[in-house]
């Protein structure tokens, strides 16, 4: 992976060269606390070492009894859905076989893919660490309802993925359904590299070999200084500008299949690092579509914006015919790929001509080692932003608390965060 931050230099808000240098150092120190926690194998930490201890034949074992389906469901929420969505994604163009998430529970949506799906020729894989998240398990109460009344027996074609303990443990047990354990100290919004992130891929017969070793690629140039790892670079980088301003962070992709990375991050960075009033907000965008709905805000709004661009390097093109049309004869002889680059450069230039801080980020293809690159990237940018913010990066005290108000609600014990459902406030106008 390739990172340039010098549109960051002498930006508003930015950073200078002896900022830089005075980071590096901070760098150097954090690096040492990073390195003890994966030796150690501590929460959170251990997400760093998937590289070298995730088991990619475990997980094509865990799968080969399915063969190859014509669809592939995963139940699951946030980090169980958004990893595996990301690489499938990313890799969509090497596989016959279709991906879905239920990741949501909205009903309209959640019945309008089930009739859609080949049930009969769908594998369906639940995943949750706990086996007790309400979203999950309800959306799989439906799926296997659904499966039932058109006659397919569930058990022959659903897998988990889930803890040692917990209903979904309980539920492999007892009917024999072939599964794969999250690794322990992985939080689920890093847990892309690991069992939750690749089963998918390893259903639809991806290379999820060369997504460990993208990973492992960058893993290898973890250092002491950020002048050698981009993934360190980029979370000093950014928690350096969100200190001086930049509080959103917009993640803009310039490539279709990097769509649901730009959702992915979105999570990582929110969850991790949003703790103690600190934190810098995710933005999705996708180049070139939001150049026209978002870029007039990053280059002519409130100076609080860092924007991520990223791009492969190389990609498939199409040619662009060649027209008489007055004023577009330029367009003939080139690609779609290169008017792609030309909206890219010319966002950053834009952006650049207004002092307005933004980040290059760039891998070789859109493949499985790119993809893997990325994630590991920045998940280690997100651990060492965390760790020079001085905040609690794997915990997710506010997602806790959703959790026990909606469970409450239901009906699924006595909690107080439910009894302050009742108190909102209303000013109704009709």
């Amino acid at each position: 992976m390739y990172l340039d931050i010098g549109n960051v230099l002498d930006t508003s808000p930015g950073i200078t060269e002896q900022t830089l240098d005075r980071l590096d150092e901070r760098v150097g120190i954090a690096h040492e606390r990073i390195a003890e926690g994966m030796e150690a194998e501590e929460h959170g930490y251990a997400a760093l070492n998937l590289p070298e201890t995730v088991d990619t034949d475990e997980i094509r074992a865990a799968v080969e009894p399915f063969g190859t389906p014509e669809a592939v469901l995963t139940v699951g929420i946030g980090g169980s859905a958004l990893g595996a969505a990301t690489i499938s994604a990313a890799l969509a163009d090497q596989t016959d076989v279709a991906a879905h998430f239920l990741d949501n529970v909205d009903p309209e949506d959640t019945a309008e893919l089930l009739e859609s799906l080949p049930l009969d020729e769908t594998v369906v894989n639940v995943v949750s660490r706990s086996g007790t998240t309400a979203e999950t398990l309800a959306n799989f109460l439906v799926v296997r309802e659904a499966m039932a009344d058109a006659g397919v027996d569930w058990t022959d074609q659903t897998f988990v993925t889930t803890g040692d303990e917990g209903n979904l443990r309980n539920l492999a047990d007892k009917h024999d359904l072939p599964s794969l354990k999250v690794p322990d100290g992985v939080p689920g919004r890093f847990s892309a590299l690991s069992t939750v992130g690749l089963a998918c891929g390893a259903l639809q017969g991806l290379d999820i070999e060369g997504v460990v070793e993208g990973a492992r690629s960058e893993m290898e140039k973890l250092s002491g200084s950020l002048e050698e790892s981009p993934g360190y670079a980029y979370g000093a980088v950014a928690y350096a500008l969100a200190e001086r301003g930049a509080l959103t962070n917009a993640m803009m992709p310039y490539a279709e299949s990097l769509e649901y990375f730009a959702e992915w991050f979105a999570q990582l960075w929110a969850e991790s690092l949003g703790k103690e009033g600190l934190g810098q907000t995710p933005a999705r965008a996708l180049g070139a579509t939001d150049q026209h709905s978002q870029l007039q805000l990053y280059r002519a709004g409130p100076r609080d914006k860092l924007v991520t661009l990223v791009r492969p390097r190389e990609r498939e093109d199409i040619d662009i015919p060649e027209t008489d049309l007055e004023g577009l004869s330029y367009l003939g002889g080139a690609g779609l790929g290169d008017l792609l680059d030309a909206e890219f450069e010319a966002t950053e230039a834009s952006l650049a001509a207004e002092d307005r801080p933004n980040v290059r980020i760039e891998i070789d293809q859109v493949d499985a080692h790119g993809i893997g690159e990325l994630l590991y990237a920045m998940e280690a940018a997100t651990v060492m932003y965390g760790e020079l913010a001085g905040v609690s990066t794997f915990t997710q005290p506010a997602v806790e608390w959703g959790k026990k108000a909606a469970r409450g609600l239901l009906g699924g014990g006595e909690f107080q965060e439910a009894e302050a459902v009742a108190d909102k406030r209303e000013f109704t106008i009709e």
